[in-house]
């Protein structure tokens, strides 16, 4: 198995792509934490434990499924004894696993609906959730195209163009600037999401919000496909998941003495843009998803 200090290397370098490939990723990492462990115990271990979720916290600064996954099986963990408690530890990664792994059908199901046979639709970055679902429309048989961006400067759209194209699925790769045109030429817009906020923001990759102002201005529905464990809990105490700025030799390795640079890794969208959430939950404003959210998982909220 993969050592826990080379999965979290590999969240922090961005070798794992997605929310829900970072979520899965990070249990994997506290269960290998887990096994490894000497602890003899149960507050030893459980400070193990802990000191390991803020480490993988820290790797990456916008990432709440994974909080919320990790969160959800550390958080009032006290059994009887070690034995129970590891126990109970190791029943709710596996809880949190089989979350992420039928969310993602679920999603993919509720998501196809929105595509049409004929039509063009325009995505950016890289979403694990809209590739499911693109390839669940596929799989019903439905005929489409896909317009999506190259997403500077580490060209997170290359991955969606190559794993469309291996589906089979027709798709145009356009530079980040050239969005305008891509977007005049769709129909509907999918994005995936990396937090939302209690507000129903939507926090996603650089450009997210610009393209969404687009496709406003075209009257293309822009839809938010997520799992709602990257609702960020925090913002409903007024905490807010901090905008990550990544190293400005992403964009530059050697840029001119004077020359400052801003590489800002995610933004939030407006509510008013987003025309829908697709989640596990169903396809809601995003007003009406955070309702949703309080009603079917409550322990968010405490």
């Amino acid at each position: 198995m993969v050592s826990f200090h080379r999965i979290l290397t590999d969240i922090k370098e961005l070798k794992v792509q997605g929310a829900q490939n970072i979520a899965r990723s990070s249990l994997y990492a506290l269960k290998q934490k887990a096994s490894t462990s000497k602890s003899i115990t149960k507050g030893r271990f459980l400070t193990e434990l802990n000191q390991a979720k803020a480490q993988l916290f820290s790797s990456r600064s916008t990432e709440p499924c994974m909080r919320n996954c990790l969160n959800y099986v550390l958080t009032r963990l006290d059994e009887s004894n070690l034995s129970a408690l590891k126990a109970e530890f190791y029943a709710r990664i596996e809880k949190a696993l089989l979350h992420l792994e039928t969310t993602e059908e679920k999603i993919a199901e509720i998501g196809s609906t929105k595509i049409k046979s004929g039509i063009t639709l325009f995505t950016h970055c890289h979403s694990s959730t809209v590739i499911n679902i693109l390839k669940k429309a596929k799989q019903q048989q439905k005929f489409f195209e896909v317009h999506n961006t190259e997403t500077r400067p580490l060209f997170q759209g290359r991955i969606t163009a190559q794993e469309l194209s291996k589906l089979g699925i027709p798709v145009t790769l356009f530079v980040d600037s050239a969005a305008r045109f891509a977007l005049k030429k769709s129909d509907i817009m999918l994005i995936g999401a990396d937090a939302i906020t209690s507000e129903g923001k939507v926090i996603n990759k650089i450009g997210s919000e610009l393209f969404a102002e687009i496709a406003n201005k075209f009257d293309i529905p822009v839809y938010v496909c997520t799992d709602s464990w990257k609702f960020d809990a925090a913002s409903v105490f007024g905490y807010e998941e901090d905008i990550e700025i990544r190293k400005s030799n992403e964009i530059w390795k050697r840029p001119p003495k004077g020359v400052k640079i801003h590489n800002y890794a995610f933004e939030k969208i407006d509510p008013y843009l987003i025309t829908g959430i697709i989640s596990e939950l169903g396809i809601y404003r995003p007003e009406i998803f955070v309702e949703e959210l309080k009603r079917n998982y409550s322990w968010m909220f405490r």
